[in-house]
């Protein structure tokens, strides 16, 4: 599940990036266009959060193998 996680993380994180960048510096959108654009950012922003979240929540995947005996 984590990993499923994790990938909805990226790709929410890439929207975010690519819709907000393209919200900001791009010349000649309507105002319709530019609307959409910045739903979108925000969209991936509240998902890539709690997405995020999530994975914080959970901690790190246990580790499966052998173990090394430190007292020697």
């Amino acid at each position: 599940m984590n990993k499923l996680i994790a990938i909805v993380n990226v790709i929410a994180w890439s929207g975010f990036w690519a819709f907000g960048y393209l919200a900001v510096t791009a010349e000649g959108l309507t105002t319709a266009q530019w609307i959409v654009a910045a739903l979108l950012a925000a969209a991936g922003l509240v998902t890539g959060i709690v997405a995020y979240r999530k994975l914080s929540e959970t901690g790190p995947a246990p580790r499966h193998g052998n173990k090394t005996n430190a007292e020697g």
